[in-house]
């Protein structure tokens, strides 16, 4: 896909705020920096629309990004970071659950794993929740560039066995770095776009 426009529309915190738009969207789930918005920053061809920070646990809204005007990404706070107060999680753990559960326009959920290491409880949990709702899931394990290709297997099997992955849902290993997985995910995204 060709993006040609890209831009930050709103950041939400309640239903209200959402796009009032009946465009697709995407979900970003994942970790506080397991590099969503590499992945998004990546996906579009743009350095830092999406906003990188070496501190985890930045994005405390629902982030909505349109792209090409057509669809929306939507960045969703990072979990498994400890130095936010439980009330914090909390209160972010029920403005995702609001969203997931009752957003007409998500069409996909992207749960973004670390490649080099095997999901987390929480990335396991989050999954969970996701198939608990019946919401397509498609996982994008990160930093593939990191490992050599010739294990990609080995870690892909880990991914899949951790996360106990149904066995339709893609997988997809993807590199910010050098743009790996990045045509997968656009067709993959496209197919749930129609």
């Amino acid at each position: 896909m060709k993006v040609t426009a890209a831009e930050i529309t709103i950041s939400a915190v309640k239903p209200e705020q959402y796009p009032a738009s009946a465009l697709p969207e995407f979900a970003l789930a994942g970790r506080s920096n397991v590099g969503k918005s590499s992945f998004i920053n990546k996906m579009i061809n743009r350095k830092n629309l999406a906003r990188t920070s070496s501190k985890p646990g930045k994005t405390q809204t629902l982030n909505f990004y349109l792209i090409n005007e057509s669809f929306y990404f939507v960045d969703v706070p990072g979990y498994g970071f400890a130095k936010v107060s439980k009330q914090e999680r909390q209160a972010w753990g029920k403005m995702m659950e609001t969203y997931f559960t009752t957003r007409e326009q998500l069409r996909a959920v992207l749960l973004i794993v670390d490649l080099r290491h095997p999901p987390t409880k929480d990335d396991v949990m989050m999954y969970e929740f996701l198939k608990h709702y019946e919401l397509p899931t498609v996982v994008v394990a990160t930093k593939a560039d990191k490992i050599p290709k010739g294990k990609w297997p080995k870690h892909q099997k880990i991914v899949r066995d951790t996360l106990n992955m149904a066995p339709e849902d893609p997988l997809i290993l993807f590199s910010a770095e050098t743009g790996q997985g990045k045509d997968e995910a656009w067709g993959i995204l496209q197919k749930f776009m129609q």
